[in-house]
């Protein structure tokens, strides 16, 4: 490894190698001088050295020196001249470029002159045997030897460059500029692989910048200059992505632009989200994806609707019926109807990142093919307007499609209609995201969707139809084709029918039957019929004694069941309240184990910061004492020198010598070198001016006579130059006079040519100032009818916004008003319903209570029409017997038959809450009658309700 004192002598010494054609050696030299520890201090010399280094290494190909040559650069210019590495880097690259092309060039010369040496054949011999034992052709080989290797350098120097800048805030903006174009160079050599690596580098760079963010000079992405150069990178990718129609990578560069959005949470401009929305509807419509590709047109059309104000009404009207014609392009009906639970669940992942790249967010919680589906987009395409701006032969085909029910001649009516919108589309007038909008390619889909369409309304009308007579009623397609669309649909469950190709008809079936609403019908029709045969034919069961005696069971059994559901619901609201409590508690506890992690974090950044800091303080302090030692040091090598060179004995020598020492000694010793150079100056002043007076005083006289002589030369010369100008002049002033004696003759005639060509001139210049007013005139009536039409149109569009959203708020107060009547009526009737269940509780427990002294008179042994005693100091009860009356025709038995007996009962008393016995009042609805013939027989309660 070579040393240098200066820089400067390893630059002379490596260009001292080149000329004698050592190149190798110059690069090592240069290399070892870079990466030594020694010349870390950046000076100007530096960035030549650089230049240099770069031009060895381009010239060579030799990538790997030169990353390291520029990783070590940069450590030397980080901190003290950023600019330096930028433009090594910049020479770097162009060097590279130019190389790459002036390879290519000399390929393209190469295989242009092949054929040139021998008119006759059409190959050399050399160049056939050549092809035919490498097998390649003239330019394949030409561009393996010449062009690959010099492609391969610039790629690896764009990958340099890339790896070199990823971490610098300060160089943003190169950084970019290198992406650029290396997106270029893989657009215009038409490299995927390569474009892919890059785009994968750019994705690895950001990923890890969010990983480590404890790096020195990491790029802070919250800036916007910086938010910026990585936005505007990713849509370069974007375009070269599509450009290069590789639909994946474009893909991926556009959850790349999402992901950078969402983690800035800021969006970019209006015209980048265009670009935005404009490839997302090239890449959905790649990927079949019609639903997908109708929204994103949705939101590039409301974007340029209220972004771009240069858009006229042609545009307008494309870039509406494009959305419309998405819109029905989609397929009618649900592919994940039919699909597993698995497939679902993977469905509904990939439909929320979707709707996260359109611009939709929607709750992960939600059925999303329920939210975005094609019946409520098109419902949004009316609701908000779209259907204004939309040509008439997309409007009409939409009414066909969606709103007309036309079995037989719907094909007959959309054929024209597609045939009209495929001759639709042109080049966007004003500056948009969407150079040109083509209708045309919509048709084969809409094509699709009207034979849908006609298949569902057919299978409404007909159960059974000819094979023929449906391919002659789709004009679009072969029978094969509609095949394939028939058993799709049915694969959907969007129709119900089946082709017998035996017979050549097609079976139509009833969709509703087949449905999962009436898979178990056969069970309900089973149910109903062993109801009616229990009506009809009723089974019969003998009555029991406990039925008679305990009539109410039923309702017992009943209003037992009524309280075990009502316990069930309370210890189910129950489970439900301890759920929901021990939700809250682990939601409690995420949120504080969150705020521990999060203080946890916030320490460890502290933690580092601090160390960081102390580690920079550490450095700095010692990078300041080695600067103090190496000036020190430089300080004593000049005064040892100074004291040599003047012969005097150095006093510093065997002493401990201090910086300040060494700045005071070196001041003293200039202050007196200073003194002695003003004492020589001094002496010197002196002597030249005793020496200027001398030359003064001697060179006067000899001045004097020389300007006298000069004067006297001057006169002379004067006086013969003033002759000579009198002469001259009269000649000029007699040759004057004779021209214009003789012009004079023609001066009549000049004068009438000079009237008749301004008179001429000046009709001339009448008519077509004329004619330039009229023109004025009439442009300027064209721009005020203009003005007028746009000014009318705009009041027409405004009024029709008032109109309609004076219809929204009537339509909102007549719905508000119609769901407070409701809620008046639901609450009135909820009242009544209140008021009508407490008087049923009041006669149930009117019921009950009766029911229970009427048992307890059975268990007892009294009869009915007897009273309860309820004091327990009275006699057991004795029983009599009714009499028997002529007119009853009761039995009676004998133990109950008496004189005693026949005497009526009084009614039955009720104690009341003092022990005082009062008659039992009839209840409502019962009546007071004797019971047999006889006057005094006994009487008996009689009621309608409670009679057994």
């Amino acid at each position: 490894m070579a040393t240098f004192a200066k820089p400067e002598n390893a630059l002379k010494r490596a260009e001292e190698l080149i000329n004698v054609g050592q190149k190798q050696d110059a690069l090592q030299a240069l290399h070892d001088l870079i990466t030594s520890k020694r010349y870390r201090a950046w000076q100007k010399t530096h960035e030549k050295i650089m230049f240099k280094y770069i031009e060895l290494c381009v010239d060579m190909k030799r990538g790997r020196f030169a990353k390291d040559g520029l990783i070590q650069y940069r450590i030397i210019c980080q901190q003290v001249n950023v600019n330096s590495l930028e433009e090594v880097i910049k020479h770097f690259m162009d060097l590279s470029t130019k190389r790459a092309e002036l390879a290519r060039s000399q390929a393209q010369a190469l295989e242009e002159a092949l054929d040139v040496d021998d008119l006759e054949a059409d190959k050399r011999p050399e160049d056939l045997m050549l092809s035919y034992v490498s097998g390649e052709k003239g330019k394949d080989r030409s561009d393996r030897e010449l062009v690959t290797p010099w492609f391969k350098f610039l790629w690896e120097t764009y990958r340099t460059v890339l790896e070199i800048l990823r971490n610098n805030s300060k160089l943003m903006a190169l950084y970019a500029d290198t992406a650029h174009r290396a997106f270029q160079f893989c657009k215009q050599y038409k490299r995927t692989t390569e474009f892919r690596r890059l785009c994968e580098i750019i994705r690895n760079h950001l990923a890890n910048l969010n990983k480590y963010r404890d790096q020195r000079d990491r790029p802070d992405l919250t800036a916007p200059e910086t938010l910026h150069f990585y936005l505007d990178t990713r849509f370069e990718q974007l375009k070269v992505a599509t450009e290069l129609e590789l639909w994946q990578e474009a893909f991926r560069s556009v959850e790349d632009i999402y992901g950078l959005t969402s983690m800035v949470k800021k969006m970019p401009k209006s015209s980048l989200m265009a670009v935005y929305y404009a490839k997302l509807t090239e890449i959905f419509w790649i990927s079949s994806s019609h639903l997908y590709h109708a929204y994103a047109w949705f939101k590039l059309f409301q974007l340029q609707k209220s972004f771009n104000k240069n858009l006229n009404q042609k545009d307008l009207q494309l870039i509406a019926s494009s959305v419309l014609l998405a819109a029905l392009s989609a397929p009618p009906y649900d592919r994940l109807k039919t699909a597993s639970h698995l497939e679902l669940e993977h469905e509904k992942e990939r439909n929320l990142r979707m709707y996260n790249l359109i611009g939709f967010n929607i709750d992960a919680k939600l059925e999303t093919r329920e939210v975005l589906s094609r019946s409520s987009l098109l419902a949004d395409l009316v609701s908000k307007g779209v259907m204004t701006y939309v040509t008439p032969e997309v409007k009409d085909l939409y009414h066909l499609l969606e709103n007309e029910f036309l079995p037989l001649d719907l094909a007959s009516k959309v054929q024209p209609l597609l045939t009209k919108i495929a001759k639709l589309g042109g080049k966007i007038s004003s500056a948009s995201s969407v150079p040109e909008v083509q209708l045309s390619q919509y048709i084969p889909a809409l094509e699709k969707v009207a034979t849908l369409r006609l298949l569902q309304q057919v299978s409404q009308v007909y159960q059974t139809m000819k094979v023929e007579t449906l391919s002659k009623m789709v004009p679009f397609f072969d029978l094969l084709a509609v095949e394939r669309i028939c058993v799709d649909a049915v694969k959907h469950n969007f129709i119900a029918m089946k082709v017998d190709h035996l017979k050549g008809a097609i079976i139509f079936g009833d969709l509703g039957f087949e449905s999962d609403i009436l898979q178990d019908h056969l069970t309900t029709l089973a149910i109903n019929l062993n109801k009616s045969r229990s009506l009809i034919y009723p089974c019969e069961s003998k009555a029991s004694k406990l039925s008679a005696m305990l009539p109410s069971l039923a309702d017992i059994v009943d209003k037992e069941h009524k309280k075990l559901l009502a316990r069930k619901s309370i210890i189910e609201k129950r489970k439900e309240e301890q759920e929901r409590h021990l939700l809250e508690m682990e939601r409690e506890e995420e949120t504080k184990r969150l705020k521990l992690q999060k203080k946890a974090e916030e320490a460890e950044q502290k933690r580092l910061a601090t160390e960081f800091e102390e580690r920079k303080h550490a450095r700095i302090l010692r990078e300041f004492e080695e600067r103090e030692r190496e000036e020190a040091q430089a300080l004593l090598d000049n005064v040892k020198k100074g004291i040599k060179k003047k012969g005097k004995k150095p006093l510093i020598e065997g002493e401990k010598v201090t910086k300040q020492g060494l700045i005071e000694l070196a001041l003293q010793e200039q202050v007196r070198e200073r003194q002695e150079m003003e004492k020589k100056m001094q002496k010197l002043i002196k002597t030249m001016d005793h020496f200027e007076r001398a030359k003064r005083e001697e060179a006067a006289p000899l001045i004097e006579a020389a300007f006298h002589r000069r004067l006297a030369e001057e006169k002379l010369h004067h006086e013969r130059e003033q002759q000579l100008e009198v002469e001259l002049s009269r000649e000029r002033h007699d040759g004057d006079l004779k021209e214009k004696y003789r012009l004079a003759r023609v001066m009549q005639h000049k004068m009438e040519v000079e009237e008749k060509i301004v008179s001429r001139r000046k009709a001339e210049f009448d008519r077509m100032r004329g004619e330039r007013e009229e023109r004025v005139g009439e442009i300027l009536k064209a721009r005020k009818e203009e003005r007028d039409l746009k000014r009318k149109m705009l009041y027409y569009l405004r009024t029709e916004e008032e109109r309609l959203t004076r219809l929204r708020e009537e339509e909102e107060a007549r719905k508000r008003e119609e769901a407070e009547r409701r809620k008046k009526e639901e609450a009135e009737r909820r009242a009544k319903l209140d008021e009508i269940a407490e008087r049923q509780r009041k006669r149930e427990q009117e019921l009950e209570e009766r029911e229970r002294l009427r048992k307890e008179a059975i268990l007892r042994g009294t009869p009915l029409d007897t009273p309860t005693r309820l004091t327990s100091d009275l006699p057991p009860p004795t029983a009599a017997a009714p009499a028997a009356g002529s007119g009853g025709g009761k039995y009676v038995p004998k133990h109950r038959r008496g004189g005693a007996a026949e005497t009526a009962a009084p009614p039955p008393v009720q104690s009341d809450r003092w022990g005082s016995a009062k008659p039992e009042a009839a209840p409502a609805g019962d009546k007071w009658r004797p019971s047999g013939s006889g006057g005094g027989a006994g009487k008996s309660w009689s009621s309608s309700r409670f009679s057994r």
